[in-house]
């Protein structure tokens, strides 16, 4: 019985294998949006102000890979271990919101992403909270909860690697992909 659950766990704990979901979820009522979380554990150093674990969302069918960058939507950076949007980056939501309005025919795939401090799987639940956040702010302004997949990357793929507050801001991020329907 042991042997068996050290195999499942062993085949399902993969910390470097990013998180990505499909959510439907309300609008949010205001500009800082608390979506619901993915339950990973938190490292027990962190901050007064962590986001509430509840249960996992089920995982997308779409492949990443077949999703581009484009030059109309822009990323928006979070604050060191949140997830709510900021006043700047909710302008920068609302014309992203505008560009997907205008091109109903795009799905959209919003990545989240964090800085290299804290644990792996804490930076996976972390990159989601952020993803799921950001397709809460477009769902609340009208782009449908069907056109969005959210993915997390926690920290594994960063645009800087030096370690000053700029370079973690960089990477405290959510970034969006699009293809075609």
């Amino acid at each position: 019985m042991i042997d068996v659950l050290v195999v499942v766990l062993l085949a399902t704990g993969c910390a470097k294998r990013p998180s990505m979901a499909q959510v439907s979820a309300p609008a949010p009522a205001g500009v800082a949006v608390t979506p619901a979380t993915s339950g990973a554990p938190e490292p027990p150093r962190r901050a007064a102000g962590r986001p509430e674990g509840s249960a996992r969302a089920p995982v997308t069918r779409e492949a990443p890979r077949e999703f581009v960058a484009v030059d109309a939507l822009r990323d928006i950076h979070f604050e060191f271990d949140r997830y709510e949007i900021r006043p700047g980056a909710a302008k920068i939501l609302d014309a992203n919101a505008a560009w997907l309005k205008a091109n109903g025919h795009h799905l959209v795939l919003i990545e989240g992403h964090c800085d290299d401090r804290g644990t792996n799987e804490y930076n996976l639940a972390l990159g989601e909270r952020r993803a799921k956040a950001t397709m809460n702010y477009l769902v609340s302004r009208g782009i449908a909860a069907d056109r969005i997949a959210v993915i997390s990357y926690g920290e594994e793929r960063p645009l800087c690697t030096d370690r000053d507050e700029a370079c973690w801001l960089a990477n405290r991020r959510a970034h969006f992909l699009v293809k075609r329907r």
